[in-house]
């Protein structure tokens, strides 16, 4: 199919709010920004328009999905029992990258919750997306704009790099300033539980669920896995050559990789360090900083890009720093983990 580019310029127009309606109207798909990655829109209630995200993402079929609402009202129909943890949740983190797990009605279809029976909601902050979702007045499913398996897409070009040919709209909004996927958290047990790192970080919850729990399998190798939520399968966020993440004494990781580097002088390398550690590297393909280690919100945001790249540069092998386990740093290397498929080098 022939894919229409609607580029926004500082405030999306009425009359390109009508023509996303129309297509969502008519079953298709369209491609939209948010905070946090663009997302690939149907209409979340329309079992037919919801295959044809599984189809353009080549996504699993037991891969949940998120539905995306603009007001609290919204949430009526769709989801009922909510718990008073949920709703402190809503009234502290809506809108924004935070997305809650609650039980579902019969009016959202299988498609939307792969069969489970709960659904994933969330309240996007970004100001394109809340305009959609505030013109088309119902639940859009917006998984991640990139084909399964990929990083996702934070940019209008990765998004037309992937789906253009197999949607019928994208939305040139600019880039996702977050860089990663929202925070999930399942609020149908008690306490509540964490189930994907994002933005939103464990600590913040904390003000107001103090005993939210987090989910063991974040910083998992199981491929055992059920999803309850979207990216808790293992492989996920891959770019095509292999990658590994270094984890320990910053000084001894850099010597690490740049030992690796000389040894395999007949590959084509790749690293992603920081700003604290790029100056200190020799001999790489493709060299890049995702930003520094005093902010983590800049490396959330490039991370996803910067292995894209990685990609373009066609590299055989990409090393990779990692992260401490708190704060932010948790959703860093949830992501980083699943990108290297779990080839972590430790005790450095």
């Amino acid at each position: 199919m022939d894919t229409k580019i609607i580029k926004v310029k500082e405030n999306i127009t009425k009359d390109q709010l009508e023509e996303i309606k129309s297509v969502f109207d008519s079953g298709g798909l369209v491609v939209f920004p948010t905070e946090t990655v663009y997302g690939l829109g149907a209409d979340g209630l329309n079992p037919e328009a919801l295959k044809k995200v599984y189809q353009a993402k080549n996504r699993p079929g037991d891969n949940p999905l998120i539905l995306h609402i603009a007001e609290i009202s919204q949430l009526d129909g769709i989801v009922e029992n909510i718990s008073e943890d949920a709703k402190n949740m809503m009234e502290m983190f809506w809108p924004g990258p935070l997305t809650l797990i609650m039980n579902r009605t019969e009016n959202v279809p299988d498609e939307a919750t792969a069969g489970l029976e709960t659904v994933a909601v969330r309240m996007p902050s970004h100001e394109v997306a809340r305009a959609i979702l505030s013109y088309c007045k119902k639940p859009i499913a917006a998984p991640s704009a990139n084909i399964s398996g990929k990083p996702s897409t934070t940019s209008f070009q990765r998004v037309f790099e992937d789906l253009n040919g197999k949607v019928e709209v994208i939305v040139d909004g600019g880039k996702a300033t977050v860089g990663i996927e929202s925070t999930v958290v399942d609020t149908t047990v008690n306490p509540p539980l964490i189930l994907r790192p994002g933005k939103v970080t464990k600590e913040d919850l904390q003000v107001v669920v103090p005993n939210i729990g987090i989910d063991e399998s974040i910083i998992s190798k199981d491929e055992s896995i059920v999803p309850k939520s979207p990216g808790q399968k293992y492989k996920h966020y891959a770019p095509k050559a292999e990658a590994y993440c270094f984890v320990g004494n910053l000084d001894n990781v850099v010597k690490e990789i740049n030992k690796r580097i000389t040894e395999q002088k007949n590959k084509k390398i790749a690293v992603l360090a920081t700003d604290e550690t790029v100056e200190g590297y020799e001999g790489a393909h493709f060299l890049a900083s995702l930003g520094s280690r005093e902010n983590l919100e800049e490396i959330a945001s490039n991370l996803f890009e910067d292995l894209r790249k990685c990609d373009d540069e066609k590299v055989d092998i990409i090393y990779v720093e990692g992260f401490e386990l708190r704060g932010l740093g948790v959703s860093i290397m949830n992501r980083l983990l699943k990108a290297c498929s779990g080839r972590v080098v430790f005790g450095l």
